[in-house]
């Protein structure tokens, strides 16, 4: 007998890839690895949540909400270098080898990937999920000095979720469950356009 369900057991591999449209024509590019994953949670806001219609003095019919918009909160290690300059739009470092964070930030749309791992009756799989556009905001920082013992400490970004521009208005893509992590990491690579 299988199991009722699956339980998420890990999350990893986040991507991160430069969103375009051309009308409804959603394309990638600069697809590449984020950063290494800690955490993700996505938070949907939808609009007419619990519209219910009562009858029979009873709730008789109800229709989910609609998917206008949410906030997605990444933790990473720390973000790579290139990374860091394609989600804010960062220039060039200047001759003193500086990169400055000014007027001439231009903030993208970006989309972003990641692979859940999940468990059922014993088995485990992988599941790539792709959020289709957001926007990053400029992250807090925060350092520590080190005491006796090293406090490992990592980056919290936070982004919101928009749909997209094609004709569906897409807003995120969850893959079918994969046997193997790279097999799921394909799906993300292929998706945001990397070879």
């Amino acid at each position: 007998m299988s199991a009722a369900g699956r339980v998420c057991t890990g999350f990893s591999k986040p991507y991160v890839a430069k969103y375009a449209n051309s009308g409804t024509t959603i394309t990638y590019s600069n697809g590449q690895v984020l950063a290494r994953g800690v955490s993700v949670e996505i938070e949907p806001n939808t609009a007419d949540n619990d519209n219910i219609f009562y009858a029979d003095n009873v709730a008789a019919e109800a229709v989910g909400g609609t998917f206008t918009g949410g906030t997605l909160t990444l933790t990473v290690d720390g973000l790579l270098d290139a990374a860091e300059k394609l989600l804010f739009g960062l220039p060039n470092a200047g001759t003193d080898g500086l990169v400055p964070y000014g007027d001439d930030m231009e903030v993208p749309y970006v989309g972003i990937g990641f692979i859940a791992r999940y468990m059922s009756d014993g088995e485990t799989s992988y599941v790539p999920v792709i959020i289709t556009k957001c926007r990053f905001a400029e992250p807090s920082m925060s350092h520590n000095t080190q005491e006796e013992d090293i406090d490992w400490q990592t980056q919290e970004l936070s982004a919101n979720i928009l749909r997209d521009d094609s004709a569906n208005h897409v807003w995120k893509y969850v893959g079918g469950e994969q046997t193997t992590e790279a097999a799921a990491e394909a799906k993300i690579k292929t998706k945001f356009n990397i070879s």
